[in-house]
């Protein structure tokens, strides 16, 4: 039977190749982020790769209102939400001494508000739903190894992430009775377009982070696509809640984030163009 799936962050990286990779189960599938001509386009990859039915929305989810006008439509569209994947995410390399208000909030309320505000609105509707039909639902939450240690340089995303974590891990508890899983997954150091733009800094950082991986390779965004979507899948993971992990390469394993403590170390220009003090 076909699903119904949300994922946001959807237009590009992770967010994409999640989408597709729902799309290949037949399922419908929507996404969204904040720019619309990225949407479209990756839409039609969706509906490509054998969607039912595809959904692009534009929304910001630091905005609770945004937020509910978008879960309402797909509600009214489909029903309630089977799965729910929270990837939108913003991060970038800054000493905690110079990152500003601005640049703190920009992270905290994407990554920590709009996973809050997403699962809200979509966990009320699957709760409603429960009661009649008593089918399991599952939300999976894109974290990082920093959400359980330390993030050096990227003190915003850090604590944005370990929020996630709990905020995970206190749902899965709560909304147990009602059918719905709640887990995490934990990508290791990847390379997309917004990890090109805002984190590898320099080719130096590149080696250093990818030599602090036991396996010595970057993770991939279809290697991560793919534990998402068996935590999301009743069939496989049925039993599996309040869960995290690791698709890293043994990356937390052996020290987190030891590349991007030395870009700080090294005085490396840091930070979006946008951050202002």
């Amino acid at each position: 039977m076909a699903r119904s799936v949300l994922v946001t962050g959807g237009g590009t990286g992770l967010g994409r190749a999640t989408a597709i990779r729902f799309a290949r189960e037949g399922d419908r599938v929507a996404i969204c982020g904040r720019r619309e001509e990225i949407l479209k386009a990756t839409a039609e990859e969706i509906r490509a790769a054998g969607a039912l039915e595809v959904r692009a929305v534009a929304c910001d989810v630091r905005y609770d209102d945004d937020v509910a006008k978008m879960v309402t439509s797909l509600h009214e569209a489909w029903g309630p939400l089977d799965i729910l994947v929270n990837n939108a995410a913003g991060n970038f390399v800054c000493p905690a001494e110079k990152l500003s208000p601005n640049g703190w909030r920009a992270v905290i309320e994407i990554v920590l508000n709009g996973t809050f505000f997403v699962s809200s609105a979509v966990g009320r509707r699957m709760i409603d739903a429960f009661a009649s039909d008593a089918r399991q639902r599952s939300i999976v939450n894109v974290v990082a190894d920093y959400a359980w240690g330390a993030g050096p340089g990227v003190i915003h995303s850090a604590s944005a992430k370990a929020g996630v974590l709990a905020m995970t891990r206190t749902l899965a508890v709560e909304w147990a009775r009602y059918g719905i899983r709640c887990n995490c997954v934990s990508p290791g150091p990847f390379k997309s377009e917004g990890t090109d733009r805002n984190l590898w800094l320099d080719q130096e950082l590149e080696k250093e982070v990818l030599h602090s991986i036991p396996m010595h390779r970057f993770t991939t965004a279809a290697e991560v696509a793919e534990s998402i979507a068996f935590l999301a899948d009743e069939s496989k993971s049925a039993y599996i809640t309040g869960g995290c992990l690791p698709v890293d390469g043994g990356h937390w394993l052996a020290g987190t984030n030891l590349g991007f403590l030395s870009a700080v170390k090294r005085g490396l220009p840091m930070g979006p163009k946008s951050q202002k003090k």
